[in-house]
């Protein structure tokens, strides 16, 4: 019997699964992934991830928030249309939301002040948020610093910082940090860092249909690969792979408040 595992952070809504994303969803049971948690991108994903979750009500568990690389002239449209369907909706976290700097650097400023908001609502709602930070984590954690937001908490996805960064994070606030497919690429950097993470730090994700882990890089990344993170991440670190489903999972209920799961 494979261990139980989440998957923090999966696109499963996105036009690449349009095909089988019945046949996905069950591969992920078949490789113990009972509950992936699916981060909204902007007003025009909310339809179909809000049909992931009516399909699959134990599977399945979402996020309310306008993406970094969505922030464009609308973006203050965007953002009254996601804050209605978040206080209307039943959501685990406000994501993905933070600063993108890989893809348009010149929207920056509309990034910061759509990223300030949501922050915001997350203190609101009492709510942990997922940070995207690509290429951008002074710009995130000077953002951070320069707000007041007692209690924040919340998952650098697709953490790829380093040690320092981890310390200058937890000083910020209660984080913890995803750990997907870049873990298992040869020349990716992250092996490091992923054996000295506190594990009650760690959560697992494969932001599919992105990032594959090996040997599926370059192909479509799916939510039943968070396994391949997992084994991954217990070679890594010399530990069994049961401990770091039990304790990934652990922290993935405790940080996203979920109930009646397992």
């Amino acid at each position: 019997m494979k261990p139980y595992l989440i998957d923090t952070h999966a696109h499963m809504y996105a036009d690449e699964f349009k095909d089988d994303r019945a046949e996905c969803m069950e591969r992920a049971l078949g490789e113990g992934v009972g509950l992936t948690i699916l981060p909204n991108i902007d007003g025009t994903s909310i339809p179909e991830m809000a049909a992931m979750q009516v399909r699959w009500p134990e599977q399945i568990r979402a996020m309310m928030g306008l993406h970094p690389c969505y922030v464009k002239a609308d973006y203050r449209d965007q953002l009254r249309q996601i804050e209605t369907v978040l206080r209307n909706g039943d959501f685990v976290a406000i994501g993905e939301i933070g600063i993108d700097l890989y893809w348009d650097k010149t929207t920056l400023d509309w990034q910061i002040d759509a990223f300030v908001q949501q922050l915001q609502w997350a203190q609101q709602l009492n709510l942990p948020i997922c940070i995207h930070a690509r290429e951008s984590l002074p710009e995130i954690f000077d953002t951070l610093e320069s707000h007041t937001f007692p209690g924040l908490k919340g998952v650098f996805h697709c953490f790829t910082g380093n040690m320092a960064d981890v310390e200058r994070a937890s000083k910020i606030g209660n984080f913890y940090f995803g750990l997907g497919g870049v873990i298992t690429f040869k020349n990716g950097g992250m092996a490091d860092v992923a054996s000295q993470l506190p594990i009650d730090r760690i959560l697992l994700e494969t932001d599919a249909p992105y990032l594959s882990p090996a040997p599926f890089r370059g192909k479509r990344n799916e939510t039943a690969y968070t396994l391949k993170v997992a084994q991954e991440l217990a070679k890594i670190r010399s530990a069994e792979l049961d401990d770091i489903a039990e304790q990934t999972t652990k922290n993935a209920l405790k940080l996203f408040n979920l109930q009646n799961v397992k």
